[in-house]
């Protein structure tokens, strides 16, 4: 079963062999380029070039580069603040102790400051650890001149939430969750394409199959109706099967360029999902009977609720709804924190005394806030957000019991499809030969042309039905896939096999 085969190594957007084959259609202009494509060769190229698979795999770069972002957020942060220049000249209202009045005075002064900050979350309570040392130049001009130089050579702090809620807790559960849904996204939406593929080719080949049949039976029709002009001569038909006939040739020719249509029609729409140029000729090998594969219910469950990525984003809306109710929760009642940090300071008139016998700086800071009254705004918050999550909870299982009837549904359907194979594979051989029989029959004259109108006809229908067999065989088989993520055929999970380069 070669054609179940996905590559779910990529290196990078747009690159690849499926991209060197594309230009190379690219290249050949207005001059119809010619490619011959199995179901496992179309599957590659819309896995590596269709604008459905760029999408999946910028959407994918957009959450790892999500979780890439939450990952450094948990590693310590180094800032450098600067005011480089700040300048002041204006009229300021001081007060004078000698005259026990507030005057107006002119202030006119120069003030630089830099500093460096190191911060570190610490996600079990919460809070946030600071290192930090900065200095500071400043100069007064006017009647007075004076020149200052501050600095904090150290100083460590730690800030807390007593009582309130913290993020940090809930984003260590919720992040990696996203993340992994991310991943098992990409895989979901690369069996999408699989599937829109594979549904594409199948449409190209009932017109590719449509067309052949309509061109084969011109040239029958041309030659039964010279036969039967012949067989009139010696009244061997009558006027009215000999019309009956030029009939059937006058159809087949206007049946031949309606095919036609359909398969440009078709053609068209399979070389636009793989990013081919408009002028590519495709013509497609159907293909083989797929082997016996017996695809068990429970087992198809177990791997859905492991791989399918709605079950990661249900998990995810629940877990934010929960968040949210312990958010507001904690809103609703007082808060306090504290913050308390530890180091040394000096000002001096000099630089070269700014960092000399530096004195002791303790600050600690308590601070509450009691919500008095507020007419139940924080009460409703949180009612809001507790229904919010009741209401989630029940959709998840909604949605789950939808993807558990839609697995049953869709391994019911492959399974059976096995065999219509094999009956549609049976009846095509038995009606091609029926109406190779039939034919030569009518050839010389012992069988009518309603027997041989109804054999044609017959050998057309078992055509369209084994090529809708193969069709509803491989779509489910792709459903399968992308619901479960699962390889049947080889017994790995898809996931297990993720490796996407970032292409850093």
């Amino acid at each position: 079963m070669s054609a179940s085969d996905n590559k779910l190594y990529i290196k990078s957007p747009f690159r690849g062999l499926g991209y060197l084959f594309i230009f190379f259609l690219l290249c050949s202009g207005a001059i119809s380029a010619q490619v011959t494509l199995t179901l496992e060769r179309t599957i590659e190229i819309a896995a590596d070039s269709s604008l459905e698979a760029f999408k999946s795999k910028n959407t994918y770069l957009t959450g790892y580069w999500q979780y890439r972002t939450y990952k450094a957020g948990r590693l310590p942060s180094l800032t450098l603040n600067l005011t480089p220049a700040q300048y002041y000249r204006d009229i300021t209202r001081r007060y004078d102790s000698e005259s026990d009045i507030d005057i107006y005075r002119n202030q006119q002064f120069y003030y630089a400051y830099g500093g460096l900050s190191v911060k570190q979350n610490f996600d079990l309570l919460g809070g946030q650890f600071i290192l930090d040392t900065d200095m500071g130049y400043m100069r007064n001009f006017g009647s007075q001149t004076s020149t200052q130089y501050t600095s904090v050579p150290i100083r460590i702090g730690y800030a807390q939430d007593l009582l309130g809620y913290n993020p940090f807790k809930w984003e260590r559960r919720i992040e990696p969750l996203k993340y992994e849904k991310t991943k098992k996204e990409f895989l979901y939406n690369l069996q999408y394409v699989s599937e829109q593929a594979t549904n594409y080719f199948f449409e190209l080949a009932m017109a590719q199959a449509e067309y052949d049949l309509a061109k084969e039976n011109v040239t029958s029709t041309d030659t039964l109706y010279r036969t039967g002009e012949q067989r009139h001569q010696i009244a061997a038909i009558t006027k009215a099967d000999l019309l009956t006939l030029k009939l059937d040739a006058v159809n087949a020719k206007n049946t031949l360029q309606n095919t036609e249509i359909a398969l440009k029609r078709a053609m068209f729409s399979l070389a636009s999902y793989l990013n081919f140029d408009k002028n590519t000729e495709i013509r497609l090998k159907l293909p083989e009977r797929p082997g016996n594969m017996e695809i068990s219910v429970d087992e198809a469950l177990t791997y859905a609720h492991e791989n399918n990525p709605t079950y990661l984003e249900l998990r995810q809306q629940i877990l934010e709804s929960e968040q949210e109710v312990d958010r507001t929760k904690k809103e609703a009642m007082f808060n306090a924190s504290v913050s308390a940090s530890v180091g040394f300071n000096q000002v001096a008139d000099k630089f070269s005394n700014v960092y000399r016998d530096p004195t002791r700086q303790d600050i600690v800071s308590v601070t509450l806030s009691i919500p008095l009254i507020d007419w139940g705004v924080r009460k409703g918050k949180y009612n809001i957000a507790r229904n919010t999550l009741n209401v989630n909870q029940i959709s998840a299982r909604q949605k789950e019991l939808t993807i558990e009837e839609d697995v049953i549904m869709t391994v019911g359907d492959f399974n059976v499809q096995q065999q219509l194979i094999t009956s549609a594979e049976e009846a095509l051989d038995l009606a091609n030969m029926a109406y190779s029989e039939t034919k030569q029959r009518f050839m010389i004259g012992k069988a009518d042309i309603n027997s041989l109108t109804l054999s044609l006809n017959r050998q057309q229908e078992a055509q369209r039905n084994y090529i809708t067999s193969l069709k509803n065989y491989w779509l489910s088989y792709y459903k399968i896939r992308k619901l479960t993520l699962h390889d049947f055929e080889t017994g790995f999970s898809l996931s297990t096999q993720f490796d996407y380069n970032i292409g850093m």
